[in-house]
């Protein structure tokens, strides 16, 4: 989708030429000229998105409804996503633009001790495997 949206924003600026405002490596979301968007009007969007998916014009709504959500809240998304995968803080750090990964630690520490549970069930896992190697 981002791929998509990257493709149409650069057949805006061949089509603007000179008169395109922006940074080819630039936001993601941008105007026509390739200015940035105030992120309220991204949130606003993904309200009216998140409306129409949940109560679709035609045909029944879906099964699971989306919850509201803001800009802001997809970066958490992505955070999470990452340390869940096991990504290191100090790279998700690095990515969410946080100068020390204490930052990413502090804000993101429910995620961390999920991670912890499961470091501490392979560990169990490891030691019975090896013990039971050793018989």
């Amino acid at each position: 989708m981002l791929r998509r949206h990257r493709a149409e924003q650069d057949r805006e600026r061949q089509v603007l030429g000179e008169a395109w405002k922006g940074d080819p490596d630039g936001y993601v979301f941008t105007t026509a000229w390739g200015e940035p968007i105030h992120p309220d009007t991204v949130s606003s969007l993904m309200r009216q998105l998140i409306r129409r998916y949940n109560e679709p014009a035609q045909g029944p709504g879906p099964a699971e409804r989306l919850p509201p959500a803001r800009l802001h809240d997809l970066r958490h998304v992505h955070a999470t996503t990452l340390l869940l995968a096991g990504v290191p803080v100090h790279l998700v750090a690095a990515r969410l633009g946080h100068a020390d990964p204490s930052v990413t630690l502090r804000v993101y520490a429910h995620v961390v001790r999920e991670q912890m549970a499961a470091v501490a069930d392979a560990f169990a896992q490891a030691v019975r495997e090896s013990c039971e190697q050793e018989r």
